[in-house]
Formats: structure tokens, sequence, C-alpha cells
């Protein structure tokens, strides 16, 4: 029981930390675009620009914010599978910019880095709880009687 209690805890922790680090780039999205492009040295030159990234990191992050804090609540595992899609889309398309257009430059890389090590620490969770979760099954049923 103790080993349930740890695997889910440090899952809901993770999960929490994965709707902080999207959510704060949500806010900033949403109010000030400009802010989140300076991060890798682009600026914005229109409006459409502008509308582009608050609705992509803005309005996209959050909602996935409010999926993630939904689904934690009603299913742990849904979770921690969005959240293993999420993280290593993320990475994947940071691998295929370096295929494609070329070497990261440190944003890229350190972003890249810890996209990976949040897809792998989103898996094993996913792992440990589906694991768990039948053990815990198994454990809850009566005992067949000869």
């Amino acid at each position: 029981m103790k080993k349930l209690f740890t695997v889910r805890s440090a899952s809901k922790s993770f999960i929490g930390l994965s709707v902080l680090s999207i959510s704060s780039v949500s806010i900033m999205a949403l109010f000030n675009p400009q802010m989140v492009m300076d991060l890798v040295q682009v600026n914005l030159p229109n409006n459409d620009a502008y509308s582009s990234i608050r609705g992509v990191y803005g309005g996209v992050g959050l909602t996935l914010c409010a999926a993630l804090i939904y689904t934690v609540r009603k299913n742990l595992q849904e979770s921690l599978g969005l959240l293993g899609i999420l993280w290593g889309s993320y990475a994947a398309c940071r691998i295929i910019t370096l295929l494609n257009e070329g070497q990261l430059g440190a944003f890229g890389n350190q972003w890249m880095k810890i996209e990976l090590v949040f897809f792998l620490i989103a898996m094993i969770l996913f792992q440990l709880n589906k694991r768990n979760r039948v053990q815990f099954q198994q454990h809850l049923k009566p005992a067949r009687k000869l």
C-alpha cells in the first residue's frame, strides 16, 4: 500500500510540475507574446504573429493545463499518458529540427534534454501506476474457497 501511495504522490507531483511549467509560458504568451519569442530571439512583425503565438502558446497551453487538472482528478493514467505524448512530441519536434535544419542553440538543446527527461518520467510513472493498479485490484479480490 505504501508503494502505491508513493507512486501516486510522485505522479501527482510530476503532473503539478508540468502544469506549472506549461501554464507559466501560456500566461506569458497571453499577456505578452513577444516575451515568449524573445526566449528564442525572434521578433513578431505584425498582429497576426502576435495572435498566433497568443493562441498556440497561450490558448492551447492553458487548454492542456485544464485537461491535465481534470484528468488527474478522474484518471491519473490519462494525465500521465497525455504528458508522455506532450513531452515526447516536443522532444521529437526538436530532434526533427536538429536533423532537418541543423544544430540547435543553447535554448533548444536545454529544452530538448528537459523534454526527453520529462517524457521518460511520464512513461515510467505511467507503467508503475499501471502495475500498481493491477496488483491492488488482485489484492482486493476475495480468496477462492477450495
